[in-house]
């Protein structure tokens, strides 16, 4: 689980760095959660949602923890 809860950090350079990360490293063995609140955090979720990525995205942290909870399960 990647939380971030910016006032000021730009979410969608976050989400760049977290999706520019994942395909660097290849085979990504556990679930990768981002949980992105903040500045530009529409346009966050949007590319990872759109990256083609295994990447689940949240916007509150109950969702995200909901999505822990079910990877898990």
């Amino acid at each position: 689980l990647i939380n971030i809860f910016g006032g000021i950090v730009r979410c969608d350079r976050v989400a760049q760095g977290v999706i520019d990360a994942y395909k660097n490293m290849g085979n990504i063995e556990v679930p990768i959660i981002v949980r992105l609140r903040g500045t530009n955090a529409d346009i966050a979720k949007e590319l990872i949602d759109n990256s083609g990525l295994d990447v689940q995205s949240a916007v509150e942290f109950q969702e995200a923890a909901d999505k822990v909870q079910a990877v898990l399960a």
